[in-house]
């Protein structure tokens, strides 16, 4: 699971301590629910004295340290398959066939049969605490029968079947709804304090979801209970007592006692592995201190500026992102480690690390969300575009080039001048012009190229000729920004000239062929139902997967304004001072990329409300979170320094988005 070797010790002294205490708690915490279990199955308001005492007698007995025995067993194996299979980044399926995709992987199978089994191990144990007729599997037909004949007892087997179908059920339930999904709460609480509140959830859970499956089994062995019954019975040589009912029957079935012990049983079952559930989500998600810096070098990879700049597992990574926006909010000395110059040397190496994968972290979600927007039309279906077309790799790539700008270690130290901003006010930067709609020239072309086509004025040789970005090519610089600046001539823009590699491009006939042949198959498949059914995408799914991971964003806005704020008055050198023209611009480029991905026609603007259950449903509203955080960390940057901003250097517009955040106008 981790091969850096780096994050070892993190693995090693973090987190399997964790899960084992986890499990050693869960463990600890099941005798009482066993016990209400025990009551609630042998429970009789003709005798209620009489049932206690018989339950206690039941609770002390051998049987019973052996079930208990089993049922440990049954936990440890539980909180083992959560630990092995947990994220915290959750996996969103786009479409029906995707998730079809996940449900028949052989992982996902392998662990649904093992759930199955686990199930039959926890219903046989309720069978032994339930007692009566659910005791034994087999008991003799008949006492006069010679030789006697050995018969099934049906109202076992069809415990043991509702063991294994909940906790197939469960397994299935946990795939669709992401159940293995570990999110972080806002809110930092003690454990004994989390897991207090979230008892009354675990246990509305239970009981709903033992309900749903109870009934889902009891239609399902209507139908098809004949056929494991027969089977047993010819594996092992059984026979049916002619003299009870069969249990696949509508008589058989309409049992009140039947459907109460089988309801009870399922939700003693899941309430146990939900608890597990509960306690690893607990455990796992509890905060890290992480050092700032230490005076010993075998201790540097486990400080802070190194966890967050070094390849990590991504359970390390948001606990130290975590760590990070709980330090800038409320630890004035963590801050000032910070904001601290290296001895010898006096450089903010700490504040640049830091700083930096911040930055990255917000670059890389910038170009995740312009390659998507310009890669979706706006019927909201992804872009076909034929063999050979360049429009998607122009876009990405002139937005990676403006990326690296400002992530370059010039951008961050100190103030020059990118591309995007010498030449602000002829050619505006791609990631900074408002959302429009396609072109009726070329529906397909993203509002970058489009911009830079648009880009050549009246008066250029180029007037007139082919537009197309597929054609151009940044001629070399030969100025120098310094002899411009000093002679006080106003900027040149850059001059377009034709590739002359692309010029006259035309793809293969063989290409054109097998291109026209895939469309005309696409086409015909789009237009069966069942196909259309299973490959159409699921509502908001891609936005969903698009945001998945952004709680380690949030963080990360969140730990940057925090400290660019307080080093109004807490950073002593400056050191923020010099990348804060950098962090802006990160800042307001996501921001205009996340209102562009809202204003498009699939895109919700309001969250949907989620129906509350064990499943972790807030990452449907990571999205929304990550809006409201980046608003809210631009607009505490401007409110800290108000007009001193206006003194920082960045494009003009970039300036005449900020001004707006300035005076309170977005």
């Amino acid at each position: 699971m981790f091969s850096a070797d780096q994050s070892c010790w993190f693995v090693r002294k973090v987190i399997c301590w964790r899960a084992a205490a986890s499990i050693i708690w869960g463990v600890l915490l099941l005798p009482p629910p066993t016990a209400v279990f025990v009551i609630l199955s042998r429970f009789s308001l003709l005798s209620p004295i009489q049932t206690l005492s018989e339950c206690l007698t039941v609770m002390t007995s051998a049987s019973a340290f052996l079930s208990f025995v089993l049922l440990c067993s049954v936990t440890i194996m539980v909180a083992f398959l959560i630990f092995e299979y947990y994220s915290v980044i959750p996996t969103v399926a786009c479409s029906k066939i995707a998730l079809l995709g996940q449900l028949l992987h052989p992982r996902h199978v392998a662990n649904s049969l093992l759930h199955c089994v686990l199930g039959v191990i926890v219903a046989w144990c309720a069978a032994i605490a339930i007692g009566g007729r659910y005791e034994m599997l087999t008991y003799p037909c008949s006492l006069q029968d010679v030789p006697p004949r050995v018969c099934l007892n049906e109202y076992q087997l069809i415990l043991l079947l509702a063991g294994a179908f909940v906790g197939f059920s469960h397994n299935l339930f946990g795939v669709i709804h992401n159940m293995n999904y570990v999110s972080f709460h806002t809110v930092q609480q003690y454990k004994s304090l989390r897991f207090k509140g979230s008892l009354p959830l675990v246990v509305k859970c239970s009981a709903a979801q033992a309900l749903y499956s109870i009934r889902n089994y009891i239609l399902i062995y209507f139908f098809l209970g004949h056929i494991p019954r027969e089977w047993i019975c010819k594996m092992f040589n059984l026979h049916l007592n002619s003299s009870t009912h069969r249990l696949d029957t509508i008589s058989g079935l309409v049992d009140l006692s039947l459907l109460y012990h089988l309801w009870t049983s399922a939700t003693y079952l899941l309430f146990t592995w939900y608890t597990s559930l509960l306690l690893f989500r607990i455990f796992i998600t509890e905060g890290y201190s992480f050092p700032v810096q230490s005076s010993f070098t075998e201790e540097v990879h486990r400080c802070l500026p190194r966890v967050l700049s070094d390849p990590a597992p991504a359970i390390l990574k948001f606990l130290a992102l975590q760590d990070l926006a709980l330090l800038s909010q409320h630890s004035p000395s963590r801050r000032s480690e910070v904001f601290s110059l290296s001895q010898p040397g006096g450089h903010p190496h700490n504040w640049i690390a830091i700083s930096k994968e911040c930055q990255l972290l917000l670059a890389d979600l910038t170009q995740r969300l312009v390659t998507y927007h310009d890669r979706v039309a706006t019927n909201g279906r992804a872009k076909s575009l034929p063999p050979g077309s360049g429009e998607l790799k122009s876009d990405s790539s002139s937005v990676t080039s403006s990326v690296e700008d400002l992530m370059s270690p010039r951008a961050r130290n100190v103030s020059i001048k990118t591309p995007d901003s010498v030449f602000a006010r002829n050619a505006p930067s791609p990631m900074t012009a408002p959302f429009t709609p396609p072109q009726q020239d070329n529906l397909f072309a993203s509002p970058a190229l489009r911009r830079l086509a648009a880009s050549v004025h009246q008066g250029s040789p180029w007037y007139g000729s082919v537009q197309s970005p597929h054609v151009m090519r940044r001629a070399p610089k030969l100025w120098s920004t310094s002899d411009s600046h000093s002679s006080g001539s106003p900027v040149s823009s850059p001059v377009l000239l034709p590739s002359p590699k692309q010029v006259g491009y035309q793809p293969s006939l063989l290409t054109q062929f097998l291109h026209n042949r895939k469309e005309q198959v696409k086409s015909f498949l789009s237009k069966r139902v069942l196909i259309a059914y299973l490959f159409n995408k699921l509502p908001e799914a891609s936005s969903e997967a698009l945001f998945a991971d952004s709680q380690a964003h949030i963080w990360a806005l969140e730990g940057l304004s925090y400290l660019v704020q307080a080093s109004f008055t807490e950073d002593h050198f400056g050191v923020v001072q010099t990348s804060l023209s950098s962090i802006l611009s990160s800042m307001l480029l996501l921001q205009e990329a996340v209102d562009r991905h809202f204003k498009l026609p699939h895109a919700s603007t309001k969250p949907v409300r989620t129906a509350g259950g064990m499943g972790e449903p807030t990452y449907k509203t990571l999205r929304f979170a990550l809006r409201a955080a980046l608003k809210t960390a631009i607009y505490r940057i401007t409110t800290t320094f108000g007009e001193h901003l206006n003194a920082v250097h960045m494009s003009a517009e970039h300036r005449k988005r900020l001004q707006l955040f300035l005076h309170y106008k977005e």
